[in-house]
C-alpha cells in the first residue's frame, strides 16, 4: 500500500487494523471455511492479538508476498486436495458473492484469479499446492496477473476468473472506497468509520486546521 507519503505512520497503522477487522468479518461470513492469516514470523504475535479467536495466524516460510502465497497453499493443501482461496486484507469491501463464486469456480478449474484494474490481482485460489506457481512473481506490478496466468498455463493448469475488482494501494483508492462506504457502510463498518474521520480531517487540513 503506497499511502505513507500522504498519511502519517500512525494513521496508516490504524487503517490497516480497520481493514483487517473487516476482512476477517467478511471471511467468517462464508459457510464452512477455515480462516487463517499468513504473515511473516515477526508479525505473528501482534496479528494473533488483533485477530483474537477469529482466525489462526500462521508464519509464512520465506520473505515477500510470493513466499506468503506459496505458504498459504502449502499450509492448507498439505497432503490432500481442497479448495483454497487467498485474498488480501485491503479489500474488505469485496462482496461476499465474489468469494462464493471463487470457490465455485474451483469446482471446474485448477486455479481461480481475481484481476485488479491495474494489472495485478486481489485473489487467487487453487485446489492443490503448486510449488512454482508464484516463483519469481512480480507482485505489485502491472504484469503480475499476466505472469501468474502464464505460469499456471505452463503448468497445464486450467484458469478461471473472478470478477475484476480494486484494492487499496494509493490515496485515490481511498477516495473511491470512502465514496462507496458512505453509501453502504455495513459492507465494511470499521473501515467506513475510519474513512469518515479521514475525510473530515482531510477537509480540515485543506483549510489549515487539521492533520491526520
Amino acid at each position: 500500500m503506497r499511502l505513507t507519503p500522504s498519511l502519517s505512520h500512525t494513521a496508516v497503522t490504524a487503517f490497516y487494523c480497520c481493514l483487517l477487522d473487516d476482512t476477517l468479518a467478511l471471511a467468517r461470513s462464508l459457510s464452512d471455511v477455515e480462516v487463517a492469516i499468513m504473515c511473516p514470523d515477526s508479525d505473528v504475535n501482534e496479528l494473533a492479538q488483533l485477530a483474537g479467536n477469529e482466525a489462526s495466524v500462521v508464519a509464512q516460510k520465506g520473505e515477500g508476498l510470493a513466499a506468503g502465497l506459496t505458504s498459504v497453499f502449502a499450509h492448507f493443501a498439505e497432503d490432500h486436495q481442497r479448495r483454497i482461496v487467498a485474498f488480501n486484507s485491503d479489500s474488505p469491501h469485496l462482496p461476499r458473492s465474489v468469494l462464493d463464486d471463487a470457490f465455485e469456480t474451483l469446482a471446474a478449474h485448477d486455479v481461480v484469479v481475481g484481476p485488479t484494474h491495474d494489472g495485478g490481482y486481489y485473489l487467487v485460489g487453487a485446489k492443490a499446492f503448486h510449488p512454482t506457481l508464484f516463483a519469481g512473481d512480480a507482485l505489485g506490478t502491472s504484469s503480475a496477473l499476466e505472469r501468474l496466468v502464464s505460469r499456471a498455463r505452463a503448468l497445464e493448469l486450467s484458469v478461471g476468473f473472478a470478477a475484476p475488482f480494486y484494492d487499496i494501494d494509493v490515496v485515490e483508492d481511498l477516495t473511491r472506497l470512502a465514496g462507496e462506504l458512505r453509501l453502504a457502510p455495513t459492507r465494511a463498518p470499521r473501515t467506513a468509520r475510519w474513512l469518515k474521520e479521514w475525510e473530515l480531517v482531510a477537509a480540515l487540513s485543506r483549510t489549515g486546521t487539521g492533520e491526520l
